[in-house]
């Protein structure tokens, strides 16, 4: 794996604590953003560091598919042949929404500059410095000052 340190030590603290919360199973984990490529990008350095501890991974991209298409075309199918994996899923904001976000035991939203978090992830990534990733809790300290006015 090429990641710089900073963002392997990042990574592999993702990777971590998910394993530690779901060390085993068919386990879905969720990668969104605004931009479906830094959902994509940052979705193959975490698979890298989960298959650094011996996990299983595969990784899909969401492209258009809603959450019918979500159930039946990669969460229905990745269950039934997986006993013990994990199938990471990059994408658009809707990976997170309401009728989509209990799919995932471990989501992770990536955030840019001002853009809001989406709060109802596991973990809140600010990638504004891709040299540095820096990993924000989900709360109002998350939020940048524009959004409370």
């Amino acid at each position: 794996m090429s990641t710089r340190p900073h963002t392997r030590s990042l990574l592999d603290d993702l990777a971590d604590e998910f394993l530690r919360d779901y060390p085993r199973g068919a386990r879905l984990l969720a990668v969104a953003s605004p931009s479906a490529a830094r959902s994509a990008a940052f979705a193959e350095e975490l698979a890298d560091a989960l298959r650094a501890r011996g996990a299983e991974v595969s990784v899909t991209a969401q492209g258009e598919l809603d959450e019918s298409g979500l159930r039946a075309q990669i969460v229905a199918p990745f269950r039934a042949a997986h006993a013990d994996a994990v199938q990471i899923v990059s994408g658009a904001t809707s990976l997170l929404a309401e009728r989509t976000r209990g799919l995932w035991h471990f989501s992770v939203w990536l955030l840019e500059g001002d853009e809001v978090p989406h709060t109802a992830a596991t973990a809140l990534v600010d990638v504004t410095d891709p040299q540095a990733p820096v990993r924000r809790l989900a709360d109002y300290c998350a939020v940048p000052p524009s959004f409370l006015t």
